[in-house]
């Protein structure tokens, strides 16, 4: 049966019982948030789920406070928040109601609770500290939640209510962006682990659109792919693959001589009449149609492999 109540505390509001408020009102859209520390509501009922609040972990009663001695840990031993317990009891159920595919669904739970659900968990619970984050630390999503509080001397009689339900929409609108990244992302591996597949021993990746590869191509082990080629909009993007996710050293350079060039001057320095468009820093590049952008990845396959190794490319 569906709860008539989402109970969390009074008083002012962190990212945890904010976050959990996203999940729980999506799967229970008619019940009635209620922030209060009255006995009364924060004693487990049938009509209700109660959270970040009520002095125990209880699924089977409803109650999911992680405040108490005993409070339960991931298997890690690292603590829990209420975002983190609500989304262990309820986040499988919250990407089947965005629509996730069933075989994506894990995945995703996983993929999300260690990027977007455990700093908020470190962070509530004082494991990790926004100074960890050095000069960005006001600019992490806690902090940024948080400062949507009323201030100290609003005397509103509701201003903590109206901040709480302003700050939600605004943590519904991070909370879903993210599932829908996470989601497209997995939809883009299946598309590069087949694109990789029919490359064979090729090094250059053709995609049918933009989309995110490298996490693919690492997990495939194509360590061999130096370049990536796709249509946009108007054109076509020649792209190199980064070593590492952190940094911007390439496996490959574009050739040194297209640097910071466009148009005639760009045609003329690579032999391709239709490329447009060279970055200086050599990480992209552009031609009008996909045999020059797959011309020019062979320009650049060949300066970047050893003379000894010819090129194997794409038809």
């Amino acid at each position: 049966m569906a709860p008539d109540f989402l109970v969390t505390h009074s008083g002012g509001f962190h990212a945890d019982e904010l976050l959990s408020s996203v999940i729980l009102t999506r799967l229970f859209p008619s019940a009635r948030i209620v922030r209060s520390r009255a006995p009364e509501w924060i004693t487990p009922g049938s009509d209700r789920i109660i959270y970040d609040v009520g002095g125990a972990y209880d699924p089977g009663a409803g109650i999911f406070d992680h405040h108490q001695r005993g409070a339960p840990l991931r298997d890690d031993g690292q603590p829990f928040s209420s975002f983190g317990l609500i989304w262990r009891q309820f986040g499988r159920d919250y990407l089947e109601a965005h629509g996730v595919p069933a075989a994506d669904i894990e995945a995703l739970h996983l993929s999300f609770d260690m990027g977007f659900v455990l700093p908020v968990d470190l962070m509530d619970n004082g494991a990790v500290s926004p100074s960890d984050a050095g000069v960005m630390g006001k600019l992490t999503l806690p902090v940024l939640l948080e400062t949507l509080k009323p201030v100290f001397d609003d005397e509103e009689p509701d201003a903590g209510d109206r901040a709480f339900h302003g700050a939600l929409s605004i943590a519904r609108s991070f909370v879903e962006a993210n599932i829908r990244q996470g989601a497209a992302k997995l939809r883009a591996e299946a598309i590069v682990m087949d694109a990789i597949a029919k490359t064979g021993n090729g090094y250059v990746l053709e995609l049918p659109m933009g989309m995110p590869f490298r996490p693919a191509i690492v997990k495939a082990g194509a360590d061999h792919l130096l370049f990536v080629v796709h249509p946009r909009e108007t054109d076509w993007c020649l792209t190199g693959i980064r070593r590492s996710s952190e940094g911007f050293e390439l496996r490959a350079d574009l050739p040194s001589a297209w640097a910071g060039l466009t148009g005639q001057d760009l045609a003329a320095a690579c032999g391709v009449a239709e490329a447009t468009f060279c970055h200086n820093g050599r990480f992209i590049a552009a031609a009008r149609t996909r045999e020059a952008a797959l011309e020019m990845a062979e320009i650049a396959v060949a300066e970047a492999l050893p003379a000894q190794s010819p090129p194997v490319l794409t038809a």
